[in-house]
């Protein structure tokens, strides 16, 4: 598991509070880039296979000096091609440190996906579950050996700086 635990919050920091959801950003912020490691010069497609897990691709949408927004989901092998699931959409913001889900897809497969979903419909405790999803995510990722070592680039980004 990713050690996130360095965070010393700046005041109390209660549970689905939007200082808590600070805090969470920048938990994930830290988890992601242990895993993947030099967010700021991440670009492009990237795929990371591992043995007894499913591949995973990381997809740079948008470059810019202080934020990336990137698509991480699991490539999963259907009869009818590949599904792209949980499909998360991220902004990193490089100079706060943050990393936050700004949308994941619109119908999941999951019927868990699906209820956490719909049981958390106001705004505070949507973010609250999609990161709290990310955070716990991210360390199933790294304990199922993804990482930096793991990752092939697929293709160049074509987004400029």
């Amino acid at each position: 598991m990713i050690a996130d635990s360095y965070l010393v919050p700046q005041g109390s920091v209660a549970p689905r509070s939007f200082g808590g959801l600070m805090a969470l950003y920048e938990s994930n912020y830290i988890k992601l880039d242990a895993l993947i490691g030099g967010l700021e010069k991440l670009r492009g497609r990237w795929t990371s296979v591992t043995a007894g897990d499913l591949p995973l691709q990381l997809l740079v949408d948008e470059c810019s000096r202080y934020t990336r927004v990137i698509r991480l989901t699991y490539l999963i092998p259907d009869q009818r091609g590949e599904l792209l699931d949980p499909d998360l959409r991220l902004r990193i913001y490089l100079d706060a440190r943050m990393a936050e889900v700004t949308g994941w897809a619109k119908r999941h497969r999951h019927a868990v996906l699906s209820r956490l979903r719909w049981q958390h419909r106001r705004e505070l405790d949507r973010r609250w579950s999609r990161n709290i999803m990310l955070s716990k995510w991210l360390d199933y990722l790294w304990e199922r050996g993804h990482g930096s070592h793991s990752l092939r680039r697929a293709s160049a980004c074509t987004q400029a700086d």
